[in-house]
């Protein structure tokens, strides 16, 4: 594969892609997957691209999930140079989407070739799962995906989402599980009056302190092996007129949970509700689920990377569920081993977005060995 990885990043980078546009992408890796024997499904919901491709019909399935959009590039004058042409600068590439996730996506397609090359009829089965709606509101992207394969009973044994994951060097950090996001809009009612007169009205701000104050004391819970506790903050309030002899009517407050596996969905509503009952409020609270927790102990999968990662870089991964959230959180609906695992990310999502070109073919590298440790007979 010498090289082949690097021409490919840069050829999906030159693609402009942002959010939900696919730019080209798809296309690109679908023409190459074909001449491999894939089955290609492409399935567009609304103005999002999704790819479905499949290698073969037994068990285990191997699946390779990834994002082809980006985000938006910034100020374009802050680039050292356009972020949608590929430009090698002191061992680097840089681009938007060069390590959130093209290279990524180049890796899986250059690590699938050389394994079937060497393994033409090897056990198990491969997939891609593709989709241009990751960095945006992720409604019509893999979810989508998730929920055609539900339908017809089609699960996957093994996942590895390429994710940007490592910290200091390729290698050191394999994503085991991520914290689920559970967010709250709550408005608590008053009685709208002038200030000067505050027995004729009711300050829903002072009636709400008291609970907000109980909320962010309470400890939802300690965590576990694998995930810190669950967090709850406040990201917005607001109440009032603007003016200064107005006490408001209501008061408005966005809240989120990031919780482990410690903790449920219900359990986190339920003490929620508990303890805004419990002082007394007239609110109202509108809940958002934007992904459940989901974690991937220690085993087959894991075992697999690890060892592959080990084998080429010498580094040993540390397991995390650090960062927010990733379509992982889908793909877990249907399949007991998901993993994370991609380039450096102390770039994404920032100017001059850029991988080491040397990660390149070793990212890789790491994926056909994963492939040949899962599908190969020992």
């Amino acid at each position: 594969m010498p090289n082949d990885t690097l021409a490919l990043t840069q050829k999906l980078i030159a693609c402009r892609s942002p959010t939900p546009d696919d730019g080209g992408c798809q296309e690109i890796m679908i023409d190459r997957l074909e001449k491999l024997g894939f089955h290609i499904e492409r399935m567009r919901h609304g103005a999002v691209d999704n790819l479905w491709a499949r290698r073969g019909a037994a068990a285990p399935l191997l699946c390779f999930a990834g994002h082809t959009d980006v985000v938006p590039t910034g100020p374009l004058e802050k680039w050292e140079s356009d972020p949608f042409t590929p430009t090698i600068r002191d061992g680097k590439l840089y681009g938007r989407g060069a390590a959130d996730m093209k290279a990524s996506l180049a890796a899986f397609v250059t690590a699938i070739e050389a394994f079937v090359a060497a393994q033409h009829d090897h056990n198990g089965s491969i997939a891609l799962l593709i989709t241009s709606d990751e960095e945006g509101v992720a409604v019509e992207g893999t979810v989508r995906v998730v929920e055609a394969l539900k339908a017809r009973n089609e699960s996957i044994d093994y996942c590895i989402v390429g994710e940007p994951t490592c910290v200091d060097k390729l290698g050191d950090m394999i994503k085991n599980g991520r914290r689920g996001s559970l967010s709250g809009t709550l408005t608590v009612k008053g009685i709208q009056g002038h200030i000067a007169y505050p027995h004729l009205g009711k300050n829903p701000i002072h009636l709400a302190a008291p609970a907000i104050a109980e909320l962010a004391r309470t400890e939802w819970d300690q965590g576990n092996e694998y995930f810190p506790p669950t967090t709850w903050q406040v990201s917005n309030i607001n109440g009032g007129t603007g003016a200064t002899n107005v006490i408001p009517g209501e008061v408005k407050m966005l809240f989120n949970f990031r919780f482990s596996t410690a903790s449920t969905v219900e359990s986190l509503r339920t003490r929620v509700h508990a303890i805004l009952d419990q002082h007394g409020l007239d609110y109202d609270l509108l809940w958002e689920l934007s992904g459940k927790p989901y974690l991937t102990p220690k085993g087959s999968l894991v075992e697999a990377i690890a060892r592959s990662i080990k084998s080429v870089t010498g580094v040993e991964p540390q397991l995390s569920t650090s960062g927010g959230t990733s379509d992982g959180r889908f793909i877990a609906d249907i399949c007991s081993q998901v993993v994370e695992f991609g380039p450096r990310n102390a770039t994404i999502h920032k100017l001059n977005e850029c991988v080491e070109v040397d990660d390149l073919e070793q990212l890789a590298e790491i994926y056909r060995l994963t492939l040949e440790n899962l599908l190969l007979q020992r």
